[in-house]
Order: C-alpha cells, then sequence, then structure tokens
C-alpha cells in the first residue's frame, strides 16, 4: 500500500487507476467487515471515514439501528478541509455503535475482523477505520477518539493513531458520544502520514464553539532529531500484559539510543480515571442520545400514543451497549445522585488534568502504554467491565483534552501487535510528532 504522502504526488489518471484497484481490492475481501460501503465517486486521495462523519448525500448512522435512513444534508468541516487539500472520502467504515464500545462488537452491521488474526477484535470504537488501515484496504483513515478509540483500536491492528489536542481539530460534523472528550483524529501507516493528514484537518472553525481557532502546522518542521526528556511510568506498566511490558522496556531502549533523557515519573492509580471517565462520558452521552426519539431524530417505530412512539423507537433503535450508557447516564445525572457520582467525577478530572501538568513541568513527552494486553479473541472478554478496563490507558488523556499518538513498537510470539503511546502537553503536537518519528525510526517496525 502506497502511503498517503507518495499519493498526494500521484496524476490524476493514476490515482484514479489506483482507487478502482482500491475498491476491487476491498471486495475481494469482505469477510473482515471494515467497509460498511464504498463510495468511489469523488475525485483526489481516498481516506476512509468513520461512520459518524458526515459526509453529504452519504448514508451516515453512527452504526445504529436508529439512524437507518439518514442521509447526511452537509459536510463535516474535516471533510471540507480534505476535500480542499486534494483528498477524497472513499468509504465509510464500521465503528461501535455511537462511538460506545472497545471492540467494535456493538455495531448494527456486525463485527470488524482483526487484520493480523481474524479471530480477534479490532479494537474499538474505531476498529473499522484500524482494520482497514491495518489490512492495507485503506491508504488512510479518520477515527474519533472520547477514551482511546482511536489509539486502541490502531495499537490492536499495528496502524499509527493520533488523538489531537481537544479543540484542535473541529467537532463539526461529528456525532457525538461525549462532547467535552470526542476528537477526530487521524489513522494512518506511520508518523509522518499522521502528521500529514493532521495538518489537513486541523485548524480553525467558527462552526466550533470549542475549537481553538489555531492554524500552525507541524508538518513542515518535522524533526526526528530533535533530544526530548522523555517521562516513563514504571509503577503505572505493572498490571500491563507481559507483551506490553516488554514492549515498553524496548521503546525505552529504542529512546535512549536516539539521545533522549529518560526520567522516571509517578500518576495516580488508573482506576481513578476509569470512574471519572464512564461517569462523565454517560452523562454527557445520555444528553446527546435524548435527541433520537423517532420525532425529531432518528427511524420511528410507531407505538400506541407518543409516548410509546418514543419507548418502542429507543428500545428497538439502539443496542445493549448504548441502552447500558443511557441507564447509567441518567443515574449518575439523577436526583441525590448528581453530588456523589458526576460532580466527584469532575473534581476528579481536574486532579488528573493537575497530575499531568505537573510531569510536563520539566518532560516534553509522556511514554504510556496504550492497551493492557494485545487483542483479545472474540467472546473473551466476560463482562462490559472488562471491555472498558481495556481503555485504562488512554482515558486519562482525553480528560486532560491532551494530544496522544498510538505508534506498533513489536509484534508479540503470536505475531499480534504491540503498540505504546506517547502524550505530549496541550497544544504541543510538535513535540509529539518528532518524539514519535524518532521513536518509530528507531524501532524500525516495518522492518522486524
Amino acid at each position: 500500500m502506497i502511503t498517503l504522502k507518495e499519493a498526494l504526488k500521484l496524476s490524476k489518471e493514476e490515482l484514479e487507476n489506483f482507487k478502482n484497484d482500491l475498491k476491487a481490492k476491498i471486495e475481494a475481501n469482505p469477510d473482515l467487515n471494515a467497509y460498511i460501503d464504498v463510495n468511489n465517486v469523488g475525485d483526489g486521495v481516498p481516506i476512509a471515514i468513520k461512520d459518524n462523519i458526515q459526509v453529504k448525500d452519504w448514508s451516515v448512522t453512527s452504526a445504529s439501528n436508529v439512524l437507518q435512513g439518514y442521509i447526511a444534508p452537509y459536510n463535516a468541516t474535516v471533510i471540507e478541509k480534505m476535500k480542499k487539500a486534494g483528498l477524497s472520502p472513499f468509504g465509510r467504515v464500521n465503528m461501535d455503535e455511537f462511538a460506545m464500545g472497545s471492540t467494535t462488537e456493538s455495531s448494527f452491521y456486525g463485527k470488524t475482523l482483526n487484520p493480523h488474526a481474524k479471530d480477534r477484535v479490532p479494537g474499538g470504537s474505531s476498529g473499522g477505520s484500524a482494520a482497514a488501515v491495518g489490512a492495507g484496504l485503506a491508504i488512510a483513515a479518520l477515527g474519533s477518539d472520547t477514551g482511546g478509540s482511536i489509539r486502541q483500536p490502531a495499537a490492536f491492528c499495528g496502524i499509527v493513531g493520533m488523538k489531537p489536542t481537544y479543540g484542535r481539530v473541529s467537532r463539526y460534523g461529528l456525532g457525538a458520544f461525549a462532547s467535552s472528550l470526542d476528537q477526530i483524529g487521524p489513522m494512518t501507516q506511520n508518523v509522518e502520514d499522521a502528521a500529514i493528514l493532521y495538518d489537513i484537518i486541523s485548524g480553525s472553525d467558527d462552526k466550533d464553539s470549542t475549537n481553538a481557532k489555531m492554524d500552525d502546522k507541524v508538518t513542515p518542521n518535522l524533526n526526528a532529531d530533535r533530544k526530548l526528556t522523555i517521562a516513563v511510568l514504571p509503577k503505572y506498566v505493572e498490571n500491563a500484559s507481559q507483551d506490553i511490558k516488554d514492549a515498553y522496556n524496548k521503546a525505552i531502549e529504542a529512546l535512549k539510543a536516539q539521545g533522549h533523557t529518560i526520567v522516571e515519573r509517578e500518576m495516580m492509580d488508573a482506576k481513578f480515571s476509569i470512574s471519572a471517565y464512564y461517569i462523565t462520558a454517560t452523562a454527557e452521552a445520555t444528553t446527546n442520545l435524548a435527541r433520537y426519539d423517532g420525532i425529531r431524530y432518528g427511524n420511528r417505530v410507531d407505538g400506541k400514543n407518543l409516548e410509546d412512539t418514543f419507548i418502542q423507537t429507543r428500545s428497538k433503535g439502539f443496542g445493549d451497549e448504548v441502552k447500558r450508557r443511557i441507564m447509567l447516564g441518567n443515574f449518575v445525572l439523577s436526583s441525590g445522585y448528581y453530588e456523589a457520582y458526576y460532580v466527584k467525577a469532575q473534581k476528579t478530572r481536574h486532579i488528573i488534568k493537575d497530575e499531568y501538568a505537573k510531569i510536563f513541568e520539566d518532560v516534553d513527552l509522556i511514554l504510556s502504554p496504550a492497551t493492557p494486553t494485545v487483542a483479545n479473541k472474540f467472546g473473551e472478554l466476560e463482562n462490559p467491565m472488562d471491555m472498558y478496563l481495556s481503555d485504562i490507558y488512554t482515558i486519562s488523556v482525553n480528560l486532560a483534552g491532551l494530544p496522544a499518538l498510538s505508534l506498533p513498537i513489536c509484534k508479540n510470539a503470536d505475531g499480534m501487535p504491540v503498540g505504546l503511546q506517547l502524550i505530549a502537553k496541550a497544544y504541543d503536537e510538535q513535540t509529539l510528532f518528532d518524539g514519535s518519528l524518532s521513536l518509530e525510526k528507531q524501532i524500525n517496525y516495518k522492518g522486524q
């Protein structure tokens, strides 16, 4: 598969031939179920689009039954920026319903398979994006990251996944899960491609009130030779699997070999992040999903009266995981529990943000696991809590609004990719990409 950087140099004729070949390759591999459908009518370099990002005149459903039949009336800002840069939305890819999940099993369209082992999950919720890029069925893809939904599947599928600082990429046209956490980001074959795609989709947008209104670009100044101070978290890694620990040690040695300074730091137990995240995210999700009632939005199921129509539409339109999170969100916002749960979660979120700020007083980056294990087999997780714990290393980044990038380090004895993430201070994407490029160069994952 050619890289995004290479594809941008193709002639119009070469690009059209490539897109036709790519479509044929996708159609020849339907069992992966990475794509929901393919659209090959736009001009430009083909980019796979997660099914919660608006593309005008496309069916965009957030992989939910409740949105079947909905046609997007406008383009998300990231799509407009892509088109202006010579990229084209090529096909919509599978995801967990409304981005709620870590395995892409909750999709209305059925599960996506991991391209490295089809009996294993690709991660989620951007599992279709990760699987498409990992299988060579996409040059690059857009995903969304609320608590690790770009970085976790990227780690599982052996690709690069980058979550920008909150506000650096417009959320206009993104189907909302948790509005204070969601960010669109690139999923690519390598770090440089991630920087290129990030530069294209990031920047000012008056349509998004949370947008940071910053238009600086990182690609012109990419520098893998910068010497950085990078924090490692020995105690934070203690509960990870041996595969993750081995990759972590390998990455540390690689960073040292590149001349970076390694320092040890500590962070609070990740279980506090899990609690704060799921209270915050489900509370916001409950509010965002209230609009899907069959009257304002959503595929209506007529009932005996208006109230029954609401109940039938939501009962039949939403899957089990979405219903579970709606119920949890309503609980933590309900009278008598708001102070005990939601308010405490916001206080914990503030502590997490302060903890990161303290570490970044004298370091440039933090090296952290992206996942506690490699991709699990289908059916291996016994209950929803096991699935939630697969995001244990990624969610604190979203709570603090920081940028982070997951990249593959090695493969384990079973041939499964092992990814780690680098985390930077807010709005310092330049350092994040520089350090990631340096690590990628020294590791040489594809040459292993």
